[in-house]
């Protein structure tokens, strides 16, 4: 799949756990985690652009095809 089937529209919050933030796309239901430690002073809301967290999708789909 494509990382641009997973940006499409926006990412809500799911759960937290090991010190991550998990996120659900809702273009296919792709969770994925955003670490405490690179969030700092920012504000995550429950219901996020999926565009602004790319980064974090990208990361976690190299972590699970490898």
């Amino acid at each position: 799949m494509n990382i641009k089937d997973h940006i499409k529209k926006n990412s809500t919050f799911e759960y937290y756990k090991d010190s991550a933030l998990w996120f659900k796309t809702e273009d296919t239901n792709f969770i994925f985690p955003v670490p405490i430690a690179d969030i700092g002073n920012a504000t995550f809301n429950k219901t996020e652009k999926s565009l602004l967290l790319m980064r974090y999708i990208r990361k976690h789909i190299a972590s699970i095809s490898n």
